[in-house]
């Protein structure tokens, strides 16, 4: 093989490496900044078509109705701890912010942030549905079947949830 021949097979071939070293680290990135939804019942079973659960320390998003009576706001900042339902099933989020004007218990809302157990997730961000009427077509689907009933709590339940607000 001439010289010139073997410049250009090193430089034919530096060029792939380059390319494939960039595509690699664009799909790394992607991967990391991809946040998928899903709902309690989808977080707790997994979803319906493959499932599959979201790992811990997963970014994602959770969509679902806050649980009546489940609210609990921090005196000290602005902590606030609530429960996500679908179907009866149940997962916690806490977010450490001001949330939207339009959130309150009995809403349907959308939470993104990070899962940090089984059934807990750290949002950093709260959206609440702007209207009555509208809701994105994914949180309808997992909002199938919930009734909107005030609990009703034991006495024991009942000092739980004070003993949760007072701190």
């Amino acid at each position: 093989m001439n010289p010139r021949r073997k410049q250009r097979l090193f430089i034919a071939s530096l060029l792939f490496l380059g390319l494939a070293a960039g595509a690699a680290l664009i799909l790394t990135a992607l991967d990391e900044n991809i946040d998928f939804f899903y709902s309690p019942t989808e977080i707790l079973h997994g979803k319906k078509e493959t499932g599959l659960k979201p790992k811990i320390g997963q970014r994602l998003r959770i969509g679902g109705m806050v649980k009546e009576g489940s609210v609990v706001r921090s005196e000290k900042d602005l902590n606030v701890t609530f429960a996500l339902q679908t179907n009866g099933d149940v997962v916690y989020v806490t977010f450490d912010g001001i949330l939207p004007d339009l959130f309150r218990e009995g809403q349907g809302i959308v939470a993104q942030g990070h899962l940090r157990s089984p059934n807990k997730v750290e949002a950093f961000e709260v959206l609440a549905k702007h209207d009555e009427e509208y809701m994105p077509p994914e949180i309808a689907e997992a909002m199938k079947g919930i009734k909107h009933e005030k609990p009703q709590y034991t006495a024991e339940q009942l000092e739980t949830l004070e003993q949760k607000k007072s701190y």
